[in-house]
């Protein structure tokens, strides 16, 4: 006995157009894909909301990597180094 699939729904949420898919392989889960003008801003397992469709429009900056705060770890020398001398003029 096969589980009867899901069938595809099309729904708009403000200005944004939700087209939900079923997921394949899956009975009962969903792809919600979001579109904005035809243009397809992306896909989520779960609802979306308004919000998270405005998130996807329009994320916020990401800072640039700190690439020498990840890499300098200040620790414990290491054996058979010299120690570090602090000379004040």
């Amino acid at each position: 006995m096969a589980l009867p699939a899901l069938e595809r729904k099309q729904y708009k949420l403000g200005k944004y157009d939700i087209v939900a898919q079923p997921q394949l392989g899956s009975a009962h889960m969903l792809r919600y894909t979001v579109m904005l003008n035809g243009r397809r801003l992306g896909a989520l397992m779960s609802v979306p909301s308004e919000s998270d469709c405005r998130f996807m429009e329009a994320p916020p900056p990401v800072p640039p990597l700190r690439i020498f705060a990840l890499t300098n770890r200040p620790g414990r020398p290491k054996k058979g180094s010299t120690p570090l001398r602090n000379e004040e003029l």
